[in-house]
């Protein structure tokens, strides 16, 4: 399943993909619980961080993952501050869009294998400045939440 994307490729202004095999086929969107079960220790302080230096220059606070999910989301719903555009036993699609970046982030899965996608488009200088710390942090994170999922599911 190919993931969606902010928009195309070439026009991107960050690109990110990484997965895991898994021992088993799973729903997107079990991958997606399964990873956000529980936030990353200092995931919290950062998300923190970032609200009060982007509020002051008119960025939405997004206050981060908490882990829950009361029914099963629907196309429109919010997963934490994520909408939900699309979803499909093999893909889940949300995004965060303001005046600054676009954000899609798609998690796939096809067969034993899941990958996260991350893609945004910058629309002025704040969101290009923004992207500077946010990138490589994205990178980290998502990487530790891939290694916590393969060890939950093997149960080691």
């Amino acid at each position: 399943m190919q993931a969606d994307l902010v928009a195309p490729r070439e026009m991107l202004d960050f690109h990110d993909a990484r997965g895991i095999d898994l021992p088993h086929p799973m729903t997107a969107l079990e991958g997606w619980t399964l990873a956000m079960r529980q936030p990353l220790p200092g995931v919290a302080l950062a998300f923190r961080i970032r609200d009060a230096i982007s509020a002051r220059f008119g960025v939405k606070r997004i206050g981060g993952f908490s882990g829950r999910m009361d029914q099963a989301p629907k196309v429109g719903d919010k997963l934490d501050f994520f909408e939900v555009e699309r979803i499909e036993p093999e893909i889940l699609t949300l995004s965060e869009r303001d005046r600054h970046l676009d954000v899609v982030t798609c998690i796939t899965t096809h067969g034993q294998r899941l990958t996260i996608t991350s893609s945004v488009k910058v629309h002025n200088l704040f969101g290009r400045l923004y992207m500077i710390p946010v990138a490589p942090a994205h990178r980290l994170i998502v990487s530790a939440l891939l290694r916590r999922m393969r060890r939950d599911i093997r149960g080691v």
